[in-house]
């Protein structure tokens, strides 16, 4: 005899009633890799740690690590959106840069031209 053992928004899985008092039911039950990916970038994972480096009593080295994986749309539902206002990661950037170049030329030599102008006067 086997029983049907439904979880939340996956597939269904069968366990023989037999083996059922030692097996347990899993949601990633014959799942795909896909499945499994979709499944982390909707709900989104996080994963933090530490790692320190010490001789004896005394602290080298201390890193602190925190990973977000989730989709861009779980991002933006968090309110994380920071490559939307960053000019390294939108087209126009390589504009601004230029633009910023020219300015700043053109700032030096109005600052030159005001020091030769001045031990004049």
């Amino acid at each position: 005899m086997t029983a049907v053992i439904p979880t939340k928004a996956y597939p269904t899985a069968t366990v023989s009633t037999k083996d059922s008092a030692r097996s347990i039911a899993t949601a990633t039950a014959g799942s795909t890799l896909a499945d499994v990916l979709e499944r982390v970038l909707d709900k989104g994972i996080v994963i933090a740690g530490d790692i320190s480096v010490s001789v004896a009593t005394t602290e080298l080295l201390n890193i602190r690590i925190r990973l977000l994986i989730a989709s861009v749309d779980k991002a933006k539902e968090m309110g994380i959106n920071w490559w939307e206002n960053n000019p390294h990661f939108s087209a126009q950037s390589q504009n601004l840069i230029e633009a910023n170049q020219q300015l700043m030329q053109r700032v030096e030599s109005l600052e030159s031209e005001l020091r030769s102008l001045r031990p004049a006067s």
